[in-house]
């Protein structure tokens, strides 16, 4: 074989890829898996694709009350991807979202147990807050201390706090379990409402929409024009670079875990206070995790996880419509769900790198292969 011969397929990074121009891919990548989802439906069931398509959006869109579901689902995958937004971008891989939330709520949950008929109601829910937002800053700074110290694996440190917060939980949950035996709390001071958020009008799930609307133009904010965000910025793109320029990158490593940690505060204070008025280990839905995906595909904008938040709410909510409505394997759902994220995935190698197919008997260009070369 000739030595300069080239190869057939040669990839290349893109540089010029703009966010309407990504979406857009994104968006194609959905089509087509709509279009596979639609053959393996038909054959798997026997069912018309269109139909469950439809169902899909029923069992998102159907009625007001399912709009307000969806509106409040999408709100607090948010919320804990906001929270894991500013480690990921400083490239500390906070894996314990999950963790965080439940010691949130616990913390919210003790405080209506502990003080819901002893004090005032405002009194309550100002302790609600700062508790619940406090101790999960707390959880959250402790593997960022190791890491700035002993520079231990935050990945593994930030996964096994998961696990002990669950067992703090399902001992909690023991402890405060009504009535002796049953293994759960129920809803917390039912007949007082006592430490229950406030409700704006008819609507139950307002508030902590709005609370989140608000979190996600300020960590915009945050992230694109103060000081931190830059910093971060710079600490995750090289420690020695931003030591070099006169940034404490410890100070920032535990500063930024602080401010994550006590966002997934947050949104235990909503969960327990705001919506479910109670506590479990299950409380936090899998949402720890399930944000990672969704920082990632929107690249950490806050602006564009709310796409990526609603897209994946969206899948999950219509999933689980389509097995209630057809009497299928919730697994079923789950597949459809999987194949269009996996197209989803698959398309984020389009947005960034360039496949150059040469044409046979030709070469690629000199500027070809000097993109091929810097892959």
């Amino acid at each position: 074989m000739h030595k300069d011969r080239e190869p057939l397929v040669r990839i290349s990074k893109r540089t010029d890829v703009g966010f309407g121009k990504s979406w857009g891919i994104r968006i194609i990548a959905i089509i087509i898996a709509l279009v596979v989802c639609g053959v393996i439906t038909t054959m798997l069931t026997g069912l018309n694709p269109i139909s469950v398509y439809k169902t899909m959006f029923t069992g998102a869109f159907g009625t007001p009350r399912k709009l307000w579901i969806l509106g409040q689902e999408i709100a607090m995958l948010l919320c804990v991807s906001l929270a894991l937004t500013p480690a990921f971008k400083m490239k500390f891989w906070n894996l314990g979202g999950e963790g965080q939330i439940l010691i949130g709520g616990l913390a919210a949950a003790a405080c209506m147990i502990l003080f819901g008929d002893k004090i005032p109601n405002g009194v309550l829910i100002l302790m609600m807050i700062v508790a619940s937002i406090g101790a999960a800053a707390i959880w959250a700074v402790i593997p960022a201390i190791f890491k700035a110290r002993w520079n231990t694996n935050e990945t593994l440190f930030t996964l096994m706090m998961n696990y002990v917060a669950t067992q703090l939980v399902a001992y909690f949950v023991i402890f405060w379990e009504v009535p002796k035996g049953s293994g759960k709390i129920g809803i917390i001071n039912q007949n007082t409402e006592a430490g229950w958020l406030p409700q704006i009008g008819p609507y139950k799930y307002l508030l902590n929409i709005l609370i989140i609307a608000i979190l996600t133009v300020a960590m915009y904010v945050y992230l694109k024009y103060s000081k931190h965000g830059y910093e971060l910025t710079v600490v995750g793109e090289s420690q020695n670079t931003a030591r070099y320029v006169g940034i404490k990158v410890e100070k920032v490593i535990i500063r930024t875990m602080l401010l994550s940690g006590a966002i997934c505060g947050l949104a235990g204070l909503l969960l327990v206070g705001g919506t479910d008025h109670t506590i479990t280990t299950t409380i936090a839905g899998g949402r720890g995790f399930t944000a990672v995906m969704v920082a990632w595909l929107a690249k950490f904008n806050p602006i564009g996880m709310v796409l990526s938040s609603f897209l994946l709410v969206f899948l999950g909510r219509g999933a689980s419509e389509i097995s209630t409505i057809y009497g299928l394997n919730h697994s079923f759902g789950d597949i459809l769900t999987g194949i269009i994220l996996f197209f989803i995935i698959g398309s984020e190698f389009f947005i960034n790198y360039r496949l150059h197919i040469r044409k046979a008997g030709s070469a690629l260009s000199e500027s070809e292969r000097k993109e091929g070369q810097n892959v």
